[in-house]
């Protein structure tokens, strides 16, 4: 004899449940589209910039924050294991990489920055559900953290592209020789200081020379004469 519950026959498997709660949480290019995302001023700029800093591999996500005058004032990039795309596990990843760089604007009434993200992945340009799950967890993570949502671009073989606006070039692209530098999360910021020298101090005693005898220099008046000879011209 045993005991246990039984499913209800009707009740669909859990994998198409998970699914279908997956589909949902992702936007395609004409909701983007319509959601008001600002346009980058220069989105060349911006993507050599990023691919610059971080040499995207396959499968990896670069979140960056830029400031009014759309200069870069963090960034990190991260590659996510090949899965099931879902803009729940998409929006987890980009917020845990935003709390490392970042702190958050939620103080603000308005945001004043702005977060975008650059996925390099293989295949064509055009919008996949995996872009669409991208999309979805990018706005969902400006909106705990604070930010306004940017801009959402692929990197691929044959080029660059800003899904949604249809802007796109040809520079940089992915290489299939590009691999993500390790380790696999790096911190950027959109001015980086200039390394600063410093002289080394040492612990140990520094030998010096004995010190001659000084001799006492002659005082000198305000007209710049030696003050023996106003003494000699005084007899």
């Amino acid at each position: 004899m045993t005991f246990g519950f039984a499913p209800p026959p009707h009740t669909p498997p859990p994998t198409s449940a998970d699914s279908a709660a997956r589909l949902g949480r992702m936007l395609e290019p004409a909701e983007w589209a319509s959601a008001g995302i600002p346009l980058l001023r220069n989105p060349r700029e911006v993507v050599t910039g990023l691919h610059d800093r971080h040499r995207p591999g396959p499968s990896t996500a670069i979140v960056a924050v830029l400031d009014p005058q759309e200069r870069v004032t963090a960034s990190a990039s991260f590659t996510e294991p090949a899965a099931a795309p879902d803009g729940w596990e998409f929006r987890n990843a980009l917020l845990t990489h935003l709390r490392r760089v970042i702190p958050h604007d939620l103080r603000l009434r308005s945001p004043v920055r702005t977060a975008v993200l650059l996925y390099c992945r293989e295949g064509e340009p055009r919008w996949t559900e995996t872009d669409g799950a991208w999309m979805w967890g990018l706005r969902d993570a400006c909106t705990l953290h604070g930010l306004r949502c940017g801009a959402y671009i692929t990197l691929t073989s044959e080029r660059w592209q800003v899904l949604g606006e249809g802007r796109g070039g040809r520079r940089p692209s992915r290489s299939p020789t590009d691999k993500p530098d390790a380790p696999a999360h790096r911190v950027g910021s959109g001015r980086i200081p200039a390394p600063r020298t410093t002289s080394a101090r040492s612990d140990a005693p520094r030998m010096t020379a004995p010190a001659a005898p000084r001799r006492s220099a002659p005082r000198s008046t305000g007209g710049g004469a030696p003050e023996a000879h106003r003494h000699t011209a005084a007899r």
